[in-house]
């Protein structure tokens, strides 16, 4: 036997029992008043209610229809948001929380952007912040974590990845330290105390790579396992700290902190947004990218974090052993 649900008369039967008439309904779906006639007939048949009786010159709902009214609105109302597109998302009606994934010192730094932008668009969501980890424990397929910020350097068939604007390390120094005074050679930079950041305690890296080939070598005496961390110790001692220029410059410029080119072609920091291929058509998650897509944009075309220093104005210097 056919089924006699039709969402169409789900739509048609909201706007009779907004509108009160069949005239009124007809111009709010642009249909014929016969045609809307026929309609209202084909909804009485499969409620087997009258559902609007004629009352004078008006029409009124049965009980039955009084009775319905709201749960059809809000049916209607709920049909439509699912298959709106994210354009036609409304945030403000966004209720819930998401998970990003990112290294404490980016939270740090579009953290606060990122909060006062949902407060204000979508005040019914909550975000939570995790750190990375020491290593991927596939967040995203297990659905722990909703978006993924940072340096990601891995793949799988299951996992989208967006590029994010490109970013460089640099080197960050207390003000007065000898590297933001002096006329600073390679050799003097790789002499200095330094301190990286790896959430995996790793003491070496490219850096290390490259200046074996130019035959020196570093002095690392440490490592912390954020950014944030390594920065704040910077900023009582003469190490020598590390973070990306960009991404980090909010968090530099904070913490009175003076960031220096480091004196080598590193490659390039390659940030990405990655999330779970299940919300690729989700439209509060496309939302919630497009919000962190463009504060990242605005975070990296901001004014140049490097100060004029003499390692970033007498390339020179950085030949110089």
């Amino acid at each position: 036997m056919q089924s006699k649900l039709d969402l169409n008369l789900l739509v048609a039967l909201d706007a009779l029992l907004e509108e009160g008439s069949v005239t009124g309904a007809a111009d709010r779906l642009h249909l014929s008043g016969p045609a809307m006639s026929r309609t209202l007939g084909r909804i009485r048949k499969a409620l087997g209610d009258p559902v609007l009786v004629r009352s004078g010159r008006a029409m009124a709902p049965t009980p039955r229809a009084l009775a319905i009214r709201a749960e059809v609105h809000e049916l209607v109302q709920r049909a439509h948001g699912l298959f709106a597109s994210a354009e036609e998302l409304d945030p403000a009606s966004l209720t819930g929380s998401f998970t990003l994934q990112a290294e404490e010192g980016t939270v740090a730094t579009i953290g606060g952007r990122l909060l006062e932008w949902v407060s204000r668009e979508a005040p019914g969501v909550t975000l939570r912040f995790l750190g990375e980890g020491p290593l991927d424990d596939h967040r995203l397929r297990r659905d722990t974590v909703d978006l993924e910020l940072g340096v990601i350097d891995r793949r799988s068939p299951e996992t989208r990845i967006e590029p994010l604007p490109e970013d460089r390390m640099v080197t960050v120094v207390r003000p007065g330290h000898p590297l933001a005074e002096g006329r600073a050679t390679l050799s003097d930079w790789a002499a200095s105390s330094q301190l990286v950041f790896s959430r995996r305690g790793r003491l070496t890296g490219p850096v290390d790579e490259l200046l074996a080939g130019l035959g020196l070598s570093r002095r690392t005496i440490g490592s912390a396992p954020t950014v944030t961390a390594s920065l704040l110790i910077a900023m009582e001692t003469d190490l020598v700290a590390f973070a990306a220029g960009r991404m980090h410059r909010g968090l530099i410029e904070r913490l009175g902190l003076i960031a220096l080119p480091v004196p080598l072609e590193l490659p390039p920091l390659r940030y990405a947004l990655a999330w779970h291929a299940r919300y690729d058509a989700d439209a509060a998650h496309a939302w919630l990218r497009r919000l962190v897509r463009e504060i990242v944009a605005e975070t990296a075309g901001e004014r140049a974090v490097l100060a004029q220093s003499p390692l970033a104005t007498d390339p020179e210097s950085r030949q110089r052993t």
